[in-house]
């Protein structure tokens, strides 16, 4: 009997779908790509080349992620810093945004590991807020998909003020691990 619980425990544990801590976990280190634009004019995607740096702070909670990216011309390199702190009780991520001259941002997300994932990396998790984009009440969302060295997150929004209720692409960020 000892000899079949044995064999039977590995099968349940990898069918067991992959938990928030273990895939936000997955994300710490040093990874760089694209941060994508949709150009709704043109109908295509434009993107600017971005490194990101995620440093879990040892508590099983707090993350610190820095992007930075050249923003053109007139504006230069930009530094965008989040500091992260996930609720596993409450299923939630609370992120403040801080990015030079601008006013720091603070957003709470439900977040949650979507169906279908399968380990530490690869998964799908999705976080949701109640917000505002381009100056009008929005639910934001946030979808990151896992897929070994690369993830890619998709920010879409969808407008409260209006009758519809549809999901508008606002931009992604596709990038490949370079480090831990």
């Amino acid at each position: 009997m000892t000899t079949a619980v044995s064999a039977a425990a590995p099968v349940a544990a990898q069918d067991a779908p992959v938990d928030l801590v273990a895939a936000r976990a997955s994300l710490t280190g040093a990874w760089q790509g694209t941060l994508e634009y949709r150009d709704y004019t043109a109908d295509r995607w434009f993107g600017i080349p971005v490194k990101t740096r995620i440093a879990d702070q040892g508590d099983g909670a707090t993350t610190i992620r820095s992007s930075d990216f050249d923003d053109g011309p007139k504006v230069g390199n930009v530094r965008i810093t989040s500091v992260e702190l996930f609720d596993a009780a409450a299923s939630t991520v609370s992120v403040g945004t801080f990015r030079k001259g601008r006013a720091a941002e603070v957003m709470t997300y439900a977040v949650r590991i979507a169906p279908g994932s399968r380990d530490a990396t690869h998964w799908t998790m999705v976080e949701e807020a109640a917000g505002s984009d381009n100056n009008r009440p929005a639910t934001l969302r946030l979808t990151t998909f896992r897929d070994g060295d690369r993830v890619e997150t998709l920010k879409e929004v969808d407008f409260l003020d209006d009758d519809k209720s549809e999901w508008l692409v606002r931009n992604r960020t596709r990038l490949t691990r370079t480090g831990e």
